[in-house]
């Protein structure tokens, strides 16, 4: 297992380990150790899934502080292109983005407080699953708009629930992270 450095600050990507004989598979999702050799004190609060279909996309997700958190996502079945915005107002990467293919069990991201997230799912049937590290506090549940920060998501019908595509323009946002 492997962290990545992404060029962002506390931002990695995870390669997993894997080991696959005539049984089937065993693949390590994370590793308490490798992420403290890294500074990053993990401790997740709440574990989610979602199943999506080809094409749609979720997102920009993030809850404001004091309920801010830090996710680990990664895939359990299919295939997503994830992408994360630096929120953090004082980050040599603020308004930049980072995309990655995360692919079945084979990586993940493990992403900051700070960041807005979001994903396209490539497959049918794409499973994410999302641990983070505070629980869901409703009116502290935000998200910037999905197409109001410059990435392109190489897609022409998108399939978005109404209420992110409710969310406000990154340029309007007022940022409330340092």
């Amino acid at each position: 297992m492997k962290l990545i450095e992404t060029g962002f600050k506390d931002l990695f990507v995870v390669e997993n380990f894997q080991f696959f004989d005539e049984r089937g598979g065993f693949v390590k999702l994370f590793n308490d150790d490798l992420f403290k050799q890294h500074g990053i004190n993990f401790i997740p609060k709440e574990i989610y899934y979602s199943v999506s279909q080809k094409d749609v996309i979720r997102g920009m997700h993030f809850q404001l502080p004091p309920y801010a958190h830090s996710k680990l996502v990664y895939v359990v079945k299919g295939e997503i292109l994830d992408v994360v915005l630096d929120l953090r107002k004082n980050s040599s990467s603020f308004g930049k983005y980072f995309s990655v293919e995360l692919k079945e069990n084979i990586n993940a991201i493990y992403i900051p407080i700070g960041f807005a997230h979001g994903f396209k799912s490539l497959m049918d049937d794409s499973i994410v699953v999302y641990n983070q590290t505070s629980c869901y506090a409703k009116e502290k549940d935000s998200g910037i708009l999905w197409n109001s920060f410059g990435f392109n998501w190489d897609i022409e019908m998108p399939i978005i629930s109404q209420r992110d595509k409710n969310f406000i323009s990154f340029k309007n946002f007022e940022i409330p992270f340092v």
